[in-house]
C-alpha cells in the first residue's frame, strides 16, 4: 500500500507540475488580451542593444507590441541634413521582427528632439515653406521607405495640438500653418501605402483638444488622405483624468472613423507638480513633498495605485473594439522618465515592473480582469 500511495504521490506531483508550467508558460500580458487588442512597451536603447538582458526577457514574454522610445526621433535618425543613422533603428526593428511582434514608428513630426537644422537656412533664418516641405517629405520618405512592409504603424505627427484646442505655435505652424499635418499624412502614405498612421498627442481628454483633433481627423480623411487612429498618451495620475472624461474621448475619437491607440500609458503615485509654485528658500521643503515615497509606496497608496490601473484596463476591456493597442511607456520602473520629472530627484513607481526586474502582482490582477462577467 505504501508503494502504491507513493506512486500515486510522483503521478500527483508530476500532473501538478505540468499543470502550473502550463500555466505559467499562458500567464502573460500579451496571451491574456491577444484576442483583444495588442499590449506593448516602448523600449530604450540598453534593450535594443541588448545590454539590458533581464528588460529584454520581460518584453519577450509579456509584449507582443513594441515602440521605439527615442531612437526613431528625428533628431537621432538624421542629425544632419541627408545623413542618416539607422544602426539603432534597425536593431530595434530587427529584436520585433525576430519575436513576431507588431512594431510602432515613433515619431515622423515632432517640434521636440529635432535636429537644428530643419528649420534654418546656411544664415540661420527660418526656410521657406516649400523648403520645409521638402524637408518633411525626404525625412517621411527615407524613414517609412527602409520600413516599408516591416514596421505596421508610425506615430506620424506627435503633440501638434494645445489642451485649448489651439495649434502649438511649433516651427511647422509658423511656416507651412495647419496644412503641415495633412502633408506629414500625405507623405508617409506615399511612402508605403499599407502602413498604419496615427495622430498621437497627451492630455488627450480635454474637450477642446478632443475636438480638434476630430476636425483634423475629418478634414484628411475627406481630401482622401488616410489617418488609422489616434493615439492617447495616457501620462496618468492618480485623480487625473476622471474615468468618465477619458472614457468620452475615446467614444469620440472612434465615432470619427478611427481606432483608437493607448500609446505611452503609466501611472504615476506621486503628487502632481503642476500648477504649483515655490520660493527658493522653500526649495527643500517643496522637493520633500513632491518625492514623498523614497523607500516605496505606502500601502494604502499602492493599493489605490493598482486600483486605477484596474479602472483603466477595464474600460480597454469594455471598449475592445474601438482599441487598436495598449502600449505602457517602458518596462521598469527605474526606466521610467517619470523619475526626475518635474522635479529633481523624484522617486516614481508607474511601471508594471519594479526596479529590481520582478513583475508586480498588478499584472496577474490585469491578467485575471479577463475572468470578470
Amino acid at each position: 500500500m505504501k508503494k502504491i500511495a507513493a506512486i500515486v504521490g510522483i503521478l500527483a506531483l508530476t500532473v501538478s507540475c505540468k499543470t502550473v508550467g502550463s500555466a505559467s508558460s499562458d500567464n502573460s500580458l500579451k496571451n491574456a488580451f491577444k484576442n483583444k487588442f495588442y499590449i506593448g512597451t516602448a523600449m530604450s536603447l540598453p534593450q535594443i542593444d541588448g545590454t539590458d538582458v533581464k528588460s529584454d526577457d520581460i518584453i519577450r514574454k509579456q509584449f507582443n507590441s513594441i515602440v521605439a522610445e527615442n531612437c526613431m526621433k528625428s533628431m537621432f535618425i538624421q542629425p544632419q541634413e541627408g545623413k542618416f543613422f539607422w544602426e539603432d533603428a534597425d536593431k530595434f526593428v530587427a529584436f520585433g521582427e525576430k519575436n513576431k511582434m507588431f512594431i510602432i514608428g515613433h515619431t515622423l513630426i515632432w517640434h521636440s528632439q529635432l535636429p537644428k537644422w530643419f528649420f534654418v537656412d546656411k544664415d540661420g533664418k527660418d526656410v521657406s515653406p516649400e523648403v520645409l516641405k521638402q524637408r518633411m517629405k525626404s525625412h517621411i520618405t527615407a524613414v517609412v521607405s527602409r520600413y516599408k512592409g516591416r514596421i505596421k504603424g508610425y506615430d506620424v505627427v506627435n503633440e501638434a495640438i494645445m489642451e485649448d484646442g489651439t495649434y502649438r505655435k511649433s516651427k511647422f505652424y509658423e511656416i507651412l500653418g495647419e496644412e503641415f499635418i495633412p502633408l506629414a499624412f500625405q507623405y508617409a502614405q506615399e511612402a508605403d501605402p499599407n502602413v498604419e498612421l496615427y495622430y498621437n498627442d497627451y492630455n488627450e481628454w480635454y474637450p477642446e483638444k478632443v475636438k480638434t483633433v476630430i476636425k483634423i481627423v475629418k478634414n484628411m480623411k475627406s481630401r482622401g488622405i488616410r489617418i488609422d487612429g489616434v493615439g492617447m498618451q495616457t501620462h496618468v495620475g492618480l485623480d487625473t483624468p476622471k474615468l468618465d472624461e477619458y472614457e468620452k474621448a475615446i467614444t469620440d475619437y472612434a465615432s470619427a472613423g478611427v481606432k483608437v491607440n493607448i500609446t505611452e500609458m503609466e501611472i504615476s503615485a506621486l503628487p502632481s507638480a503642476w500648477g504649483t509654485s515655490a520660493n527658493v528658500a522653500d526649495k527643500v521643503e517643496y522637493d520633500a513633498k513632491m518625492n514623498p515615497y523614497t523607500k516605496g509606496l505606502p500601502t494604502d497608496v499602492e493599493k489605490e495605485w493598482e486600483n486605477r490601473y484596474l479602472d483603466f484596463f477595464r474600460l480597454y476591456l469594455k471598449h475592445q473594439d474601438k482599441i487598436r493597442r495598449v502600449t505602457l511607456w517602458g518596462v521598469t520602473d527605474n526606466q521610467s522618465w517619470k523619475n526626475d520629472f518635474p522635479v529633481k530627484g523624484r522617486t516614481d513607481y508607474p511601471l508594471l515592473f519594479d526596479r529590481n526586474y520582478k513583475t508586480k502582482p498588478i499584472v496577474e490582477k490585469i491578467i485575471q480582469l479577463n475572468k470578470e462577467k
